[in-house]
């Protein structure tokens, strides 16, 4: 027993077990990492602790790894889909409110209960702290204590079973929104052209300019059976054999500006080497490649940039990112020093800079204590919505100076799981502590009031999206967790599926949310 005293030996075996029953399948239905909390709320119940140090750190860390991960995907996916997502919440927010206002009104139980039922239903801290500004009563910490149980659970079994009930399988959903991507980053392709248009032959490439007219990178080129590396001074003539790098559009281009498509191959050629090189030196990140300009100075061509799992057709004007793989073309000699350029380094791949991560988690607490003032209304974002902000704003931004804010997706995904199951852990022991007291002193009507309120919008939200707006499986349940500020329910999302795509569209409603939370709490003590 003395060992149970220790929080820390608690804190891991409810790790330990949570992990062991999470791998538990039922019909192809797993917890996963989720189980943590669960058998959290269990050690809660019986009166032991984890101290809420954990559950702040383990917070923090999951939500700053998250705005780090989804930073250079979030900006782009709200100008692209943004006002759908944010459309979406706006559904369940409001519906949720009124249902509370329906509580309030017909089931004649207290107002600031009733407020604090709310933001324990959808789990929002920052929603609680508004209820007890604006109402200046303790039964909004009630009711969020009524809610807040249910409202953690509820939404971990709504996504994990949703799928389900609708009968739509995850990896198809996945594959179908890997589909999309792809649609945005075409397949590179590779194909040999033999130079027959009359307005091509005797121009060199500077002259005719093939990448900007094409998109298409030139990667070698044979001239009666001597492989040449492609420079802005060579000479096309008749005959000859180029070979192209692009995208399939790409590709069409250069067969009507230079002639047909060959079947005859360039071959290897042993001072010409082909190969992939790692941008690991800071020096280059963020830079163009043609602030490089390696084709001029070492005859070199960079023929695809392949990053997160995608190949990218170069251009001058790509911006590379840390952890880029480049395929390199050029002469044997010049390529150390081309690889030197980039850096190649994979031992920095596998290390991390913790500077960064504190300094950026700093910044973000900071931000989330600002607050604005309009009249009598004040806001700010609060712990989570500062971290996830400043995280979003470095992970677009990358670097600065020669501070990296990026860090690695095996770096990221560590972080992540680590914050995580401390977060579960703090939070599940805290719930599982008033979970019977709480429904001694105010029974069941409470309790299911709270939980239509965590599972109609949710319900109601699904269809909508789902069946209105056509929305991808994974955008959805990545917006519903948002909608419900709910960062274990978007774990349980997160390990049901290898792509950031509910992890973007969480980020992106998430202060959507937290907004509308805080003014349906302002109007609802008004009322």
């Amino acid at each position: 027993m003395n060992l149970l005293s220790n929080s820390y030996f608690v804190l891991f075996l409810i790790i330990a077990i949570g992990f062991i029953i999470g791998r538990i399948k039922i019909k192809g239905i797993s917890l996963d990492v989720s189980a943590v909390i669960f058998v959290a709320l269990v050690f809660g119940h019986y009166g032991y602790q984890i101290p809420k140090d954990f559950q702040y750190l383990g917070l923090v860390l999951f939500i700053f790894t998250i705005g780090i991960q989804a930073g250079p995907s979030f900006f782009e996916s709200f100008k692209q889909n943004g006002r759908q997502l944010a459309l979406l919440a706006t559904v369940l927010i409001i519906s949720a409110g009124v249902l509370t206002f329906c509580v309030y009104y017909f089931g004649g139980i207290d107002k600031s209960l009733t407020i604090g039922l709310l933001n324990g239903s959808l789990t929002s801290t920052p929603g609680l702290a508004a209820a007890i500004d604006t109402t200046g009563s303790p039964m909004a910490s009630i009711g969020y204590g009524i809610g807040y149980p249910f409202g953690v659970i509820g939404v971990i079994l709504f996504v994990s079973l949703m799928p389900k009930f609708i009968r739509v399988k995850v990896a198809e959903e996945e594959k179908k929104y890997n589909a999309e991507i792809a649609l945005e980053h075409p397949e590179i392709l590779r194909k040999y052209y033999v130079v027959e248009n009359e307005n091509v032959i005797g121009k060199s490439l500077g002259e005719l300019n093939i990448r900007f007219m094409t998109k298409a990178v030139i990667s070698r080129v044979m001239h009666k059976n001597t492989v040449i590396a492609p420079s802005k001074g060579l000479v096309l003539r008749k005959g000859d054999i180029i070979k192209a790098v692009g995208t399939s559009d790409a590709l069409e281009r250069v067969n009507i500006l230079v002639g047909p498509e060959s079947d005859e191959a360039i071959p290897s050629d042993k001072n010409y080497e082909v190969r992939s090189v790692l941008v690991t030196n800071k020096d280059v990140v963020k830079k163009t490649l043609g602030q490089l300009n390696i084709l001029n100075t070492y005859n070199a061509t960079v023929t695809r940039i392949r990053r997160s799992g995608i190949n990218i057709s170069p251009t001058p004007a790509s911006k590379l990112q840390f952890g880029d793989k480049l395929v390199v073309v050029c002469n044997q000699g010049n390529m150390k020093n081309v690889s030197r350029i980039f850096g190649d380094d994979d031992r920095k791949l596998s290390s991390t800079d913790f500077f960064p991560i504190a300094a950026g988690i700093l910044l973000g607490i900071l931000v989330g204590k600002l607050s604005i003032s309009f009249g009598s209304f004040t806001f700010s974002l609060g712990l989570t919505g500062g971290i996830l902000l400043v995280g979003l704003i470095l992970g677009r931004t990358g670097k600065t100076g020669p501070i990296m804010w990026t860090m690695t997706g095996a770096a990221n995904q560590l972080l992540r799981q680590f914050g995580l199951l401390f977060f579960l852990a703090a939070v599940g022991t805290s719930a599982g502590s008033s979970l019977m007291t709480t429904f001694n002193e105010y029974g069941m009507e409470l309790f299911g009031y709270g939980i239509i309120i965590t599972l109609f919008p949710m319900i109601l939200a699904t269809i909508v999206g789902r069946y209105f707006m056509k929305m991808n499986l994974l955008t959805l349940l990545g917006t519903l967790t948002g909608s419900m500020t709910s960062t274990p329910g978007l774990a349980a999302v997160d390990n049901m599926v290898d792509t950031d795509a509910p992890a973007v569209a969480y980020a992106t409603v998430y202060p959507i949310a937290m907004v509308l939370l805080i003014i349906v709490v302002q109007i609802l003590s008004l009322l």
